[in-house]
């Protein structure tokens, strides 16, 4: 897929993007495992990566034949998700993309913000960083029938923007957003967090390693 020629709506991914928390993600997630006494490998949690976490665990409750509910473990995985993030002051917004987000805006380029997370958690990480003013909308998988990789939240997510999607780019980091913007119809770049090195983003029509490289849109 090309370039768009004019970029007029950027369309953001949050954890592994926007903020450094893909690690509290996988601390929270296995400490919830452990608690119910699942073994889940580095495989089959990659497969959850990019995921709203009730996706996550209604996968695993049929996996494992479980006997606890989606729900009780979304609430389970979500309390130690916010001990983490209350108590963690080396979290941290991911390099680059503050100066990225606030230029963009500048530029009059409406930004959207489309996340797994549940939107407690999106707003809790909007108000602890202070990003609320520069994003048009946020939106949640967790609030959609279904989550990446499938397409429908960035389908909203340029509906929401006001922007045709041949004007838009998405902004991931794991391979089910690629696959729910290449779906979508989206031009997407694949940012390759360090963080996230179990993710290919092979499916990226653009892959950079540093936001400077998106200077051009500015």
């Amino acid at each position: 897929m090309e370039f768009p020629n004019e970029v007029k709506c950027v369309i953001f991914d949050m954890d592994g993007v926007i903020i450094d928390s893909e690690e509290i993600h996988k601390k929270a997630y296995y400490e919830t495992f452990e608690s119910i006494a699942v073994n889940v490998s580095d495989d089959l949690y990659k497969t959850l990566t990019g995921s709203s976490t009730i996706n996550a665990f209604e996968k695993l409750v049929a996996h494992f034949n479980l006997d606890e509910s989606p729900e009780e473990l979304v609430l389970a995985k979500r309390k130690r998700y916010v001990n983490f993030f209350e108590n963690d002051p080396t979290l941290h917004l991911v390099n680059g993309v503050e100066k990225l987000i606030k230029q963009l805006h500048q530029q009059n380029i409406t930004l959207v913000l489309a996340s797994s997370s549940a939107m407690v958690n999106i707003n809790r990480v909007f108000t602890r960083f202070n990003l609320h003013s520069y994003f048009t909308a946020k939106i949640s998988g967790a609030d959609l029938v279904a989550s990446k990789p499938h397409p429908e939240i960035f389908k909203k997510a340029a509906i929401l923007g006001n922007t045709n999607k041949e004007h838009c780019i998405v902004i991931e980091d794991s391979d089910n957003g690629v696959k729910a913007a290449n779906d979508a119809g989206i031009f997407v770049v694949g940012y390759r967090n360090p963080l996230a090195a179990d993710q290919t983003l092979e499916q990226a029509n653009l892959v950079i390693d540093d936001f400077s490289e998106l200077s051009f849109l500015i």
